[in-house]
């Protein structure tokens, strides 16, 4: 089964100021990049990246009224916002909670893990339409 782990850092939880200059740290980096090798030995990782922060390289939109409005950095007021994630490989969402419990994150930072939708968890609806893109 595929799984997203998405880390929402305590740096962008509601009522937090964010830095837009925000960098972990060289200590916090290398802790993440030895929790990732030990994932790496228990389930399969098929992509993993941290996301520079919303407020100044990236855009937020929104489709009220049905219409596409843009909002960019640095002027977007953060709520929740993912700071990166992990895309895996896994047995079971129980295996990866376990995983994560070992997880170098800070006290105010969030780990949520959601399972992807297969092919098989969408038919019939949706099959045709795949072999059609084919």
């Amino acid at each position: 089964m595929r799984f997203m782990a998405i880390m929402i850092p305590g740096v962008y939880q509601p009522g937090t100021k964010i830095d837009p200059n925000f960098r972990p740290s060289v200590d916090e980096l290398d802790d993440m990049g030895k929790f990732n090798e030990e994932l790496g030995m228990k389930c399969e990782i098929l992509a993993l990246d941290g996301l520079h922060p919303l407020t100044t390289k990236g855009a937020r939109l929104s489709y009220a009224g049905g219409k596409a409005l843009v909002t960019d950095g640095p002027f977007i007021e953060a709520k929740e916002v993912v700071g990166g994630y992990w895309l895996l490989e896994a047995k079971s969402k129980d295996e990866l909670i376990e995983l994560f419990k070992r997880c170098p994150a800070k006290p105010d930072d969030v780990i949520e893990i959601r399972q992807v939708y297969e092919m098989s968890d969408l038919r019939p609806r949706v099959e045709p339409a795949a072999k059609a893109k084919s």
